[in-house]
C-alpha cells in the first residue's frame, strides 16, 4: 500500500456449521464481504447481529469480536485486513 507502516492483507475465511472463531482483536481494520451462508457477529460495543451473503460489514482495529455459525451451512467470508505491519494479524482476547 501506500500508506507507510501498513500493509493489505486478503483471506478467505470459512466457518464450519456449530463453529465460532473464538473472541479476539486485529491490529488490522477489517472489511469483509460474505460470500455464502449465514453468520452472528458479536462486535465489542455493538448490538449482535446476524450478516448473510451479500452482506458487507467492518471491524474496527483492536475492537474485540467474534463470529459464529449457528447454521447447518457453511460460512465463506472474503476479507481485507488493513493491517500494521509486523504485527500479528490476530490475537485472541479473553
Amino acid at each position: 500500500t501506500t500508506v507507510a507502516g501498513r500493509e493489505a492483507v486478503m483471506a478467505m475465511v470459512e466457518l464450519p456449521p456449530g463453529s465460532a472463531e473464538g473472541r479476539h482483536t486485529h491490529f488490522a481494520e477489517v472489511y469483509a464481504f460474505v460470500l455464502e451462508g449465514t453468520m452472528t457477529l458479536d462486535v465489542e460495543g455493538q448490538p449482535t447481529r446476524v450478516v448473510k451473503a451479500g452482506n458487507v460489514f467492518t471491524i474496527g482495529q483492536g475492537l474485540v469480536h467474534e463470529g459464529s455459525n449457528r447454521s447447518s451451512s457453511p460460512v465463506k467470508l472474503s476479507v481485507v485486513f488493513f493491517a500494521e505491519k509486523g504485527k500479528p494479524l490476530t490475537t485472541p482476547a479473553p
